[in-house]
């Protein structure tokens, strides 16, 4: 029996590594990665299946959508994959018959809250956001509540949900939330916050000390503490949003074995390492979470319906410009 198993195991590997010589040909990327992540993907990626050619386009997810959307209507899309920043982006494009359906993807071991039910989209990784504070700050804040306190006053720094998807999905996220809802929104008006920008801002003027506290992306005070910068990062007591920077097979593509090749290794435990290695936590649950990071156990997620989120998401932007002016 042993010899049977070892052989079929056997057999298992000289198939995969077939599979892997038959995916071959040109690659087209468009991604929202930062360039040094987005070429450690590539060449990890390359390692594993050498005869693919990537070409990659990286871009803010904003730019990438604009500069697809104009490949749309003229008619000739260019990626065959998409690994942008979100849920609500991949929604749209599925509601719209863009994305490739990939039934043979994996996804047993995830979370199915953070993977499409029909296959058509894939989290690679976790990027939460929660509360960020200046450790000269006088308040250890531990819940968005802390952030209505009279400490927090004219003291607080904000991504807009105008210029950025993290921001866009943490304004549905609390605001769906029965214990926050829109009253929080207009109390952080109240407390003199003015959203603007994307995260990069938003930690810069924390870390500074313009203003103490605010929200974030995670990975920007957990990397900076580490080489001393004067932050901290809380997963408040209400949970934390979270953009998954989700993979997909556009519909149109050009080289889908190829297409589902890279989804594959994305989602592999190969994949997952090398995006914990990069700083950021890993969408699947068995991957250890990077330096500065509490177990995955501690991080509670605060509930998100992205379909609910794209079909609200006017709505939610005009109500945000009414309170905080745009």
């Amino acid at each position: 029996m042993k010899r049977l198993i070892l052989t079929s195991i056997a057999a298992m590997a000289l198939a995969g590594q077939a599979l892997a010589a038959d995916v071959s040909g040109k690659l087209v990327l468009y991604t929202s990665q930062p360039n040094k992540d987005a070429q450690a993907t590539v060449d990890a990626f390359k390692a594993k299946y050498p005869d693919v050619e990537v070409e990659w386009i990286r871009d803010g997810t904003t730019k990438v959508m604009a500069k697809l959307r104009a490949e749309f209507e003229a008619g000739a899309p260019q990626p065959d994959v998409l690994l942008i920043a979100d849920m609500v982006t991949m929604e749209g494009l599925k509601a719209e018959g863009r994305l490739m359906a990939y039934e043979g993807a994996d996804i047993t071991a995830y979370d199915p809250a953070i993977m499409d039910k029909d296959k058509t989209y894939f989290s690679t990784k976790l990027i939460t956001s929660g509360i960020m504070y200046n450790t000269n700050a006088p308040m250890k804040p531990t819940s968005y509540s802390d952030l209505l306190k009279p400490d927090a006053k004219d003291k607080l720094a904000m991504p807009s949900p105008l210029t950025s998807g993290a921001a866009t999905i943490h304004m549905a996220a609390l605001t769906g939330n029965p214990e926050l809802g829109w009253d929080y929104y207009e109390g952080l008006a109240e407390q003199g916050a003015n959203p603007k920008g994307g995260n990069g801002g938003t930690y810069k003027a924390i870390a500074g000390g313009e203003k103490l506290y605010g929200f974030v992306v995670d990975f920007l005070p957990i990397r900076n503490k580490l080489e001393g910068a004067p932050v901290e990062f809380v997963f408040p007591a209400e949970g934390v949003s979270a953009v998954t920077e989700p993979v997909a097979i556009l519909s149109t593509a050009k080289n889908p074995d190829a297409a589902k090749a890279f989804v594959d290794f994305l989602i592999s435990e190969d994949g997952q390492k090398l995006a914990a290695g990069q700083g950021y936590l890993a969408a699947h649950p068995a991957i250890d979470p990077p330096k500065g990071f509490p177990p995955r156990d501690q991080i509670k997620l605060m509930p998100f319906d992205p379909a609910a989120a794209l079909a609200d998401d006017k709505e939610n932007k005009m109500k945000f410009t009414e309170i905080f002016g745009g």
